[in-house]
Formats: structure tokens, C-alpha cells, sequence
């Protein structure tokens, strides 16, 4: 079984935002999970050098455990220290700005609260400034570091290290947040952004005062797109590498599809399209749903592969895929990769 390191991680800091009562039974329970979470994450991969899961979910779980005060051992923050030296974060289809963000927020959170000796927090301090001067250099013509979605990560870094009101990279990225935030449709991608338009960061959990707290939360439920008329005509192609399958391309094929149809929806009309064939399976996730069989064809993070979203020829989707919308005449791509 696979540690769920970055799901128990993202739910013990939501579970500190909402300031908890004091029952610290359940929740010290959670917290000594995730730490054990932490240490298989690491263990059963050694020969490979990275985490069973990826250093995302493994940052992530370290600055869960020191926003609730918790310390971790020297040797689980050297890992990460090695790897943001070695520059290890990034995968196949691009770069990692939203991971190596979570890293610095979780170094800058071990420093403040005084979690490690002085001599490594030196050393934490030495990653934060290089790995924000990383952010800065990779910041694109969109004002975006990284996509859309990567970029609250890397501004809460800015906000967490109090360098937002001098940096000039951080207004810029804002201003493109802001013509963009219609991107931000589900309740992790919108915890992610919403920090950072309030100007705070995940570290500011570690030092709310509950007590002042209002309990001003409202459920509401998402509204619906609104339907549009006729139909659109898209093209889906499904690619596997040589090595893994007989052929490169799978599937191909023209799928009609309702106009304001998600390329979810898209996939549910295919199966139902004769005479070819196509199957495919979701699993739920935080994000929303994700691709994880196609043609009987798993994603397996035992070999670190993923399905990954193209739109001819090559771009890849920033949005997964009950978020994005294809348009007519488009082609979209579905390839099973490796990160």
C-alpha cells in the first residue's frame, strides 16, 4: 500500500485553519501517521534516490508536520536539501515551480519556528534565497511561474519570506492571477490561490489566534456551466510509447461532442461510439478527477507514469480533465508518460 503522504498532509493543514477544537487525541494520531507516512515514503524507494510518491506530497508533508509544531528528523530535511540542490524537482513534461514552492515554504517554515539547530537553518535559509532566484529567472512573458496554477505557490513563497512589497516579479504575477482567476474551479485549486490574493501564506496557519476567529464559512454549491447549443467536433488520439505498446497511436478518431461539453464529457461520448472500442477510468483525487486508465492502460506511480492531456501537437493541458473545455476542430492528446 502507498503512503498517502500529500493527501493526509493537505487535510492536517486544513484541519489547523479551521481552528479545531481541543481534542488532541485524534488529531495527535494524524499527525504520527503522517510522520510514519514520511519515513516509508523515503524508505521503500531508496535505490531509486526519490520519494515512493513524489517531492511534492514529501514537502508537503514536512510543512504540515512543522505547522503544527511538530519536528522531523535532520536527515528527512536533507533529503529535500539534496534534491533542491541537485535540482531533482522537475519531471518529463516541464518544470516543477509548484513543488519546489512547497519546498520553500516548508524550509522557511522550519526556520521561523525554530524547528532545526542554527546550522542548518542557515542552510535553509541559503535554498530559500536560491530557489526564489530560480523563481524569479523562470518567470514567463504571461507573468506566470511555472502555469497558472503553480504560480499562488510560488507567490506564497514571496509572501512568506516578506520579499512581495520589493520583488517586481511578485506585482507582475499577480496582475496576471487576477485576468486568470476563472481558472480556479475546484476546492484545492482555490485554497491554493486564495491565500496568496489575501497576501498570506500556509505559514501564517502556524500562528492564527482561533479564538479571534469567526465562524464565517457558508457552503454554496458550484453553479453549472451554462448550456450551450449544437455540437462541436473534436479529434482524440491516444499515444503510448513504442516500448510499452505495440503500436505508438492507439485510437484516433472524430468524437461529436455537445458544445460546452468538458473533455470529461468528451471521453464519456467516445465510449459510447461505435465501432471502436474506447475505455477509460477516473480516480477521485483533491484536484478533481484524474486519468487513470485509458484503454485498459494504467497510470501506475510505481513506475511513475501518468496520462498525460495534450492539444495538438505537443502543449500540455494546464487544466485537468473535468475543467477544460475543448473546442471545436480541436485535437486533443492523451499519452501515457513518465514524470
Amino acid at each position: 500500500e502507498w503512503p498517502e503522504t500529500g493527501r493526509l498532509a493537505l487535510y492536517l493543514l486544513g484541519l489547523r485553519a479551521t481552528c479545531p477544537l481541543p481534542e488532541p487525541g485524534p488529531q495527535r494520531s494524524l499527525v504520527t501517521w503522517l510522520k510514519y507516512y514520511l519515513e516509508e515514503d523515503w524508505a521503500g524507494s531508496r535505490q531509486h534516490g526519490h520519494p515512493l510518491t513524489s517531492y511534492y506530497q514529501y514537502s508537503l508533508g514536512v510543512l504540515a508536520l512543522c505547522i503544527h509544531r511538530k519536528r522531523v528528523r535532520e536527515e528527512v530535511i536533507r533529503r529535500l536539501m539534496v534534491a533542491e540542490q541537485q535540482s531533482r524537482f522537475g519531471h518529463a513534461s516541464g518544470s516543477a515551480t509548484d513543488t519546489e514552492a512547497v519546498v520553500v515554504l516548508a524550509f522557511t517554515c522550519l526556520e521561523r519556528e525554530r524547528l532545526v539547530g542554527a546550522r542548518l537553518a542557515v542552510e535553509l535559509r541559503a535554498a530559500v534565497r536560491r530557489a526564489r532566484r530560480r523563481m524569479v529567472e523562470a518567470q514567463g512573458r504571461d507573468g506566470f511561474f511555472g502555469n497558472v496554477y503553480s504560480t499562488p505557490w510560488a507567490m506564497q513563497v514571496f509572501i512568506a519570506t516578506n520579499m512581495c512589497r520589493t520583488q517586481p516579479a511578485y506585482g507582475w504575477a499577480m496582475a496576471a492571477l487576477l485576468e486568470n482567476l476563472d481558472a480556479f474551479t475546484t476546492a484545492a485549486t482555490m485554497a491554493q490561490v486564495l491565500p496568496a490574493l489575501h497576501g498570506r501564506s500556509y505559514l501564517d496557519i502556524a500562528s492564527m489566534h482561533c479564538s479571534k476567529e469567526l465562524n464565517t464559512l457558508m457552503p454554496i454549491g458550484p453553479k453549472p456551466p451554462p448550456e450551450m447549443p449544437g455540437n462541436k467536433m473534436v479529434r482524440l488520439v491516444v499515444e503510448c510509447p513504442e516500448l510499452q505498446c505495440p503500436q505508438r497511436r492507439l485510437y484516433d478518431q472524430l468524437v461529436p461532442t455537445p458544445a460546452g461539453a468538458s473533455l470529461l464529457d468528451m471521453l464519456r461520448v467516445a465510449t459510447a461510439q461505435g465501432p471502436h472500442n474506447f475505455t477509460f477510468d477516473t480516480q477521485d483525487t483533491p484536484q478533481g478527477p484524474f486519468l487513470s486508465s485509458v484503454l485498459g492502460l494504467e497510470a501506475r506511480q510505481q513506475k511513475r507514469s501518468y496520462w498525460q492531456l495534450l492539444t495538438a501537437p505537443s502543449t500540455s493541458l494546464q487544466m485537468g480533465v473535468a475543467d477544460y473545455r475543448p473546442c471545436d476542430g480541436e485535437t486533443l492528446i492523451l499519452r501515457l508518460s513518465e514524470w
